[in-house]
């Protein structure tokens, strides 16, 4: 029993907000760095085209990402978000060296700094854009569960801050006259987006390993699950993973074996529903078994023992397992 219709909107829109916002930053940094020569500017007008970069990924995956599911990929295309935020991750690595090496020229051959005063007015304004926007994407990916949209937002305040260090050095240039403050503060900045790329990228891995639930939903799910569980109803082999926005979850129901049919399948929908009303936006897999049968216990795990004596399918039912059987 499953649900594939997702009531997520369509966030295409964000991505092109991206778009406008990097072009217009990019722009206006590009202008910052020509006025004033300064190294500083020029790792900030850099990191704006992976802005652009990543905010044209990010719309080229969301777009697909949006696909429903069909013969090829029955599960949807949800995984689609975790290429984008990848590739983002990926290019703001990228960056850093760059920023890192250019730092590193500058700090051996210093040169003075022009039009201070007008370059960092710019930059600001440049700033000040990158946060608001970064502020839309980071509450647009928190209500739709959006990885490529918090990476966005992500790397947008690393920008927003990488910014600010900027103006810091180039404004301790402007104050004390020593040029290699400007390539200094560059190179921290180049060390503060290595890390905001190692942590995007390493997300966006875990979300192709099909990593599991956070455990708050876990918990969530295992409510629901007990307010069910009782003396003739047990369950186990809960199993859970995150595809971009869409969270899937699977586990068995033992049941009485002289239970019909029906009464499982409406015991069954009853868990179902309650999970969608407790977890918006989650696919579900139910597997119904007869608590009857020594085998239904001997399948918490992915390689089910095939084998069972005579003897011990004799035996009748067993006990429900104890904390050692997943989802218990």
């Amino acid at each position: 029993m499953t649900s594939f219709i997702s009531n997520q909107s369509p966030l295409t829109r964000f991505a092109w907000l991206s778009i406008a916002a990097a072009v217009l930053t990019l722009g206006l940094k590009a202008v910052a760095y020509l006025l004033t020569g300064s190294v500083g500017l020029l790792s900030d007008a850099l990191e704006s085209i992976v802005n652009l970069a990543g905010a044209l990924m990010a719309l080229t995956m969301l777009t697909i990402a949006a696909r429903p599911a069909d013969e090829d990929h029955a599960y949807g295309h949800n995984k689609a978000e975790y290429f984008s935020s990848g590739v983002e991750g990926t290019l703001i690595l990228i960056a850093a060296f760059s920023i890192g090496v250019t730092a590193i020229q500058r700090l051996i051959a210093p040169r003075p700094l022009e039009q201070i005063g007008l370059g960092l007015g710019v930059s600001i304004v440049a700033s000040l854009i990158n946060l608001s926007v970064a502020l839309v994407l980071r509450k647009a990916g928190e209500r739709f569960r959006s990885i490529t949209l918090e990476a966005s937002a992500q790397h947008l305040m690393t920008d927003v801050w990488t910014s600010a260090g900027v103006l810091v050095g180039v404004g301790a240039v402007a104050l004390t006259g020593w040029e290699r403050l400007d390539p200094v503060v560059a190179i921290i900045v180049a060390v503060n987006i290595t890390w905001s790329g190692i942590r995007i990228v390493h997300k966006s891995v875990l979300g192709l390993m099909d990593t599991a639930l956070p455990a708050e939903e876990q918990n969530i799910i295992r409510r629901v699950l007990e307010e069910q569980n009782q003396d003739e109803v047990h369950y186990h082999a809960l199993r859970t993973r995150q595809a971009g926005s869409r969270s899937f979850a699977s586990f068995h129901v033992l049941v009485p074996g002289e239970w019909t049919v029906q009464r499982g399948h409406n015991l069954l929908e009853r868990i179902e529903s309650d999970l969608r009303l407790a977890l918006p936006n989650i696919t579900v897999f139910t597997h119904l078994e007869s608590i009857n049968d020594p085998a239904s216990w001997d399948d918490p795990t992915f390689d089910r023992a095939e084998n069972h004596s005579s003897e011990s399918t004799q035996k009748g039912p067993q006990q429900p397992p104890g904390d050692d059987v997943p989802g218990k």
